[in-house]
């Protein structure tokens, strides 16, 4: 089993990092090999809109950090994307990436039943860190990519971890922790 871990904040050990390197240890219990990018680490560029993965080749053109993140995500039957809420959104590390996954979509996804290149059948699990308590505030944020995520043929998965704010907050909320525990443990008995 395969796991692509994308880490979208800017502070390598932030809450989001930490919940989600939970997640990964939990599944390593289970035999599962991770790949951890830290994107703030990493050289890349947003998308271009220029449409080469549509009329010129079956990938993104642009060759940069983000192409071997975006091969591991093709291959790993996991991938995990954390990111904090920053100004009600994922991280611009994180939307730089999502946007990069355009690339997966066929050209003629619109019409097309098979929409993406990459194999259906993948988890993701998407890890959300945010300092507001409420857990409807900033609610829009995973049924949005979730729907794009879907296109590409991945089945969503959320761990929300509200009332984080000050990095490793959220090593002192046990049940935060042990939600990202428990996610893991429930994704690799249904596979």
């Amino acid at each position: 089993m395969k796991i692509a871990c994308l880490l979208g904040s800017p502070r390598r050990h932030g809450n989001s990092s930490t919940v989600a390197e939970h997640f990964c240890n939990t599944a390593v219990g289970f035999g599962a090999e991770v790949r951890t990018f830290a994107l703030n680490e990493l050289k890349y560029r947003g998308c271009q809109a220029c449409m080469a993965c549509k009329t010129k080749l079956d990938r993104c053109i642009l060759d940069d950090d983000l192409s071997e993140v975006l091969g591991a995500v093709s291959e790993s039957d996991i991938v995990v994307l954390a990111s904090p809420v920053y100004f009600g959104e994922v991280s611009s590390q994180m939307k730089a990436f999502i946007d990069r996954t355009f690339s997966f979509l066929v050209p003629d996804y619109i019409t097309n039943p098979k929409k993406s290149r990459v194999e259906p059948g993948k988890t993701l699990i998407f890890v959300l860190a945010q300092g507001n308590p409420d857990e409807k505030a900033f609610s829009n944020i995973f049924p949005k990519y979730d729907f794009f995520f879907k296109l590409s043929g991945f089945e969503s998965r959320l761990v929300h971890a509200c009332g984080v704010r000050e990095a490793g907050e959220v090593k002192g909320r046990k049940e935060l922790l042990d939600l990202a525990e428990k996610t893991a443990k429930q994704v690799f008995n249904k596979m």
